[in-house]
């Protein structure tokens, strides 16, 4: 039986995932105009998104349905 390899994040996925956003942002600008800017820059906003919806789950305004 294979053991399975741990690694205890040091940050939390939030900073994790605006850390990468960022980075992406920063490499699709040096990029010229096309098809492979976009699709980073599309990659850049699905993950914000995401980072976004986390926020709005943790939010305590967010009530259960009724």
């Amino acid at each position: 039986m294979f053991k399975r390899r741990r690694y205890k994040q040091q940050l939390t996925l939030q900073d994790r995932l605006s850390a990468w956003v960022k980075q992406v942002q920063q490499q699709a600008l040096r990029l010229p105009p096309g098809p492979e800017r976009d699709a980073l820059l599309k990659k850049a906003r699905q993950a914000d998104v995401a980072n976004h919806l986390q926020d709005w789950a943790k939010s305590p305004e967010l009530q259960p349905p009724k």
